[in-house]
């Protein structure tokens, strides 16, 4: 058989320059990031389909010869460029890098967050502590470190945090509300951007956040800012993980956002026990999440299984982006039933509607 008709063998070879592009994965990220980060990719841009050489590059980005050559050449190899006739142009790879919301949330996450940390990832799978973040400090969890992290780190990780999060509020809030609940309990509270949110979409509903009292002094901020004091308030929390420690109660709603990834699976049981007691009788558990298993599209999908281990390094040690069903096992096993999934708000999110075996089956305007 003629060799260039051998598909096997095109095959085998395929696979194994796959394989080094796994290889060479965190050199093409750095340079790459550069190509971004030095405006080249924007220069290359402006030129248009001609291009620009190597020379007019470094003349309009103060960067060396050799430097852009470097670059160029790095990103020409991983599609992100093209050339013809000396001149280099952007390819769709290269415009989304550039342009793309998703694609600049994430590298900036990767490389001020975790990129470092990644490095004892080892470390981590082995003590199921998040080793990586040791390279900021000494702290047991991520979430306890927030505040206080170098301003680009933060910045980085509360981009990555609210992109995928804020895109869902809007969806979920009629979910939550057509139920007409006077009290909300806002379980990692973050920034508190649900909870304006909440106040700003019905009049009637009074929202507790419920966070570390770090999170909570910026949430406090942001919430005095938009003037929602009286209907807004904390509860300081120092270990959400602590059994002993009492979640308030009496609440129509608890409302949990991108929050039960942060945990083990132990854990999160623990805190659907605690959840269940917040409820008042005939009271609902929200639960907004992204789950790889039920994603429309890849890309999706692949973001949200390589997130997992920044949870490993660098977050808490023993958490992950979870499945849909492991989820739904843990609900079932804390005593809730659920009563409605609903699918592909915002970025992927999904809507898991909990009421506790206790209740009835019945609305509270039935």
């Amino acid at each position: 058989m003629d060799k260039k008709f051998d598909s096997g063998k095109k095959e085998v070879l395929r696979a194994r320059y796959e394989a080094q592009k796994i290889a060479f994965a965190p050199v093409v990220f750095q340079a790459v990031r550069l190509l971004r980060d030095l405006n080249i990719l924007k220069v290359i841009e402006a030129a248009g389909k001609p291009g620009l050489k190597i020379e007019a590059i470094a003349e309009q980005t103060g960067v060396s010869c050799y430097g852009v050559t470097i670059l160029c050449e790095t990103g020409l190899s991983q599609d992100v460029l093209e050339i013809k006739d000396d001149c280099y142009r952007l390819t769709n790879v290269g415009h989304f890098l550039l342009n793309d919301e998703l694609t600049k949330v994430n590298m900036d996450f990767i490389h001020d967050v975790c990129y470092e940390g990644l490095f004892r990832l080892d470390q981590a799978i082995a003590t199921g502590k998040p080793s990586g973040l040791e390279v900021f400090g000494k702290w047991s969890t991520i979430y306890e470190a927030l505040s206080h992290l170098p301003p680009k780190v933060q910045k980085s990780w509360f981009a990555f945090d609210h992109f995928y999060s804020d895109s869902a509020f809007p969806d979920a809030l009629p979910y939550v509300f057509d139920l007409k609940p006077k009290s909300l309990l806002d379980i990692g509270a973050n920034t508190g951007k649900f909870a304006i949110q909440c106040v700003r979409h019905n009049p009637d509903v009074h929202v507790t956040m419920m966070d570390l009292p770090g999170q909570l002094a910026k949430a406090k901020e942001n919430i005095a800012a938009q003037g929602f004091g009286n209907r807004i308030t904390e509860y300081p929390i120092c270990d959400l993980l602590d059994s002993k420690a009492p979640f308030p109660g009496g609440f129509d709603a608890v409302w949990m956002s991108q929050f039960l990834v942060c945990f083990s699976e132990a854990q999160i049981s623990s805190l659907l026990e605690r959840a269940k007691e917040a409820l008042a009788p005939q009271g609902n558990l929200f639960i907004l999440d992204t789950y790889w298993d039920r994603q429309k599209h890849e890309i999706a999908a692949y973001c949200l299984i390589n997130s997992s281990p920044y949870f490993t390094a660098m977050a808490n040690g023993n958490s992950r982006m979870y499945r849909f069903s492991q989820i739904e096992s843990l609900i079932t096993k804390a005593g809730f039933r659920i009563e409605s999934v609903d699918d592909g708000l915002g970025m992927g999110h999904t809507l898991i509607r909990c009421r506790t075996n206790s209740n009835s089956a019945c609305l509270p305007d039935c």
